[in-house]
């Protein structure tokens, strides 16, 4: 069975291209557009790995983060932040969130971050 991976990004074309890569590489890949959608999602299908984005409407990636956390759920789901926020004070506070790793979109590839997702899903 494929491991699951949920994708919440606002962007259409990002998460068109990183989900096709994922599912090339034998990923299952649940898709949400909005921060709510993506809460929604991770607490139905519990996946084995999310992949956030901060800047998300009707929700913010870290209050969707904070929520995740502090549920029974889906507080032990690792999380990737993948954003364009590349302050200081965002990644501490990510991380102090409960996020596994901070990515900032542009200084990564593609590789790179299916990389990233491989080593946090222990492969």
């Amino acid at each position: 069975m494929p491991q699951k991976i949920l994708l919440v990004e606002d962007e259409k074309a990002l998460q068109k291209t990183l989900g096709d890569v994922l599912e090339g590489e034998g990923y299952e890949v649940l898709k949400a557009l909005d921060g709510q959608a993506g809460l929604a999602l991770a607490k139905k299908e519990k996946p084995d790995l999310i992949l956030l984005d901060l800047i998300l409407p009707k929700l913010h990636g870290f209050e969707v983060l904070k929520q995740l956390k502090a549920n029974e759920a889906t507080k032990d789901i690792p999380v990737i932040i993948l954003t364009n926020l590349e302050s200081m004070g965002d990644i501490e506070k990510a991380i102090e969130l409960g996020a596994k790793t901070y990515l900032v979109k542009a200084n990564y590839s593609l590789e790179e971050v299916i990389d990233k997702i491989k080593k946090a899903l222990g492969k």
